[in-house]
């Protein structure tokens, strides 16, 4: 069976509903008031940690483009300070070049006279063979000397030219017409020389043979047993024959034995 309530019953739940019901609102829209205030803090929160996030970020990455700067600018300075080390060590060795010039240039005048005059003196006592040729080189070359527009390197480079032709005359053969003074008596003949050892003459006729004695210092006439070997030797030293042994007489030689 069904309880039937009051009125007076209703009025007091409704009068409960009423009390309560304002009651669980203000609890609820406290809660979701709390709850939006802790999300909006989480949002600034997040957004904080954001922007911290791409600060650091940022910072991070200048320090990673000043680190790599600094390491270039290391990597630079320690080049350069390389290059001003090799730079020092060249003005240093430049200046010492310079001074070694300076010394050489003062030394070089005298060493280059000295070599002048011993071949000048070498040719007068060498085998007469070119003497107008040798004697106009040496001539030249005194004059070369005294000239200030002339640099004492092209000085001592002609001397050196002119050492190595009387140089060469010692591995060659030769042979050339040129006027011999005989016994006061200018006449033209045909010179032999083989090397420095020996020089021969013959008119060119064939009547008379002759060679320079180193000794005596003059001319002596050979037998006419030489008179063929001689010419044989003229026409080798002109090509125009196959080389051959020739049977001639050598100063040099005499006077060793």
């Amino acid at each position: 069976m069904a309880l039937s309530r009051h009125p007076l019953q209703y009025l007091i739940l409704a009068a409960i509903s009423v009390v309560i019901y304002p009651a669980y609102a203000d609890h609820l829209n406290s809660a979701i008031n709390v709850e939006t205030s802790t999300n909006s803090a989480s949002i600034k929160s997040q957004k904080k940690i954001d922007g911290l996030s791409d600060k650091t970020r940022k910072m991070l990455d200048q320090y990673r483009s000043v680190t790599h700067q600094t390491e270039t600018l290391t990597t630079y300075n320690n080049h350069l300070n390389k290059l001003l080390s090799s730079q020092k060590q060249e003005k240093e060795s430049l200046q010492q070049q310079l001074t070694e010039i300076e010394t050489t240039q003062r030394e070089i005048v005298p060493y280059i006279l000295r070599m002048l005059d011993s071949l000048e003196k070498f040719v007068a006592l060498d085998l007469p063979f070119l003497p107008e040729e040798r004697t106009e080189r040496i001539a030249k070359l005194k004059a070369m000397i005294v000239r200030a527009d002339v640099t004492n390197a092209e000085k001592f480079r002609r001397i050196l030219e002119a050492y190595q032709v009387e140089n060469d005359y010692g591995n060659t053969i030769e042979a050339y017409r040129a006027d011999l003074d005989l016994e006061g008596v200018v006449s033209s003949v045909d010179f032999l020389r083989l090397g420095r050892v020996a020089l021969y003459y013959q008119r060119f006729d064939g009547s008379e043979t002759g060679y320079w004695d180193k000794e005596q210092k003059q001319w002596q006439v050979l037998s006419e047993d030489y008179r063929n070997a001689i010419r044989n030797g003229l026409r080798i030293a002109r090509k125009e024959t196959a080389p051959d042994l020739l049977e001639l007489p050598i100063p040099a030689a005499e006077a060793g034995q």
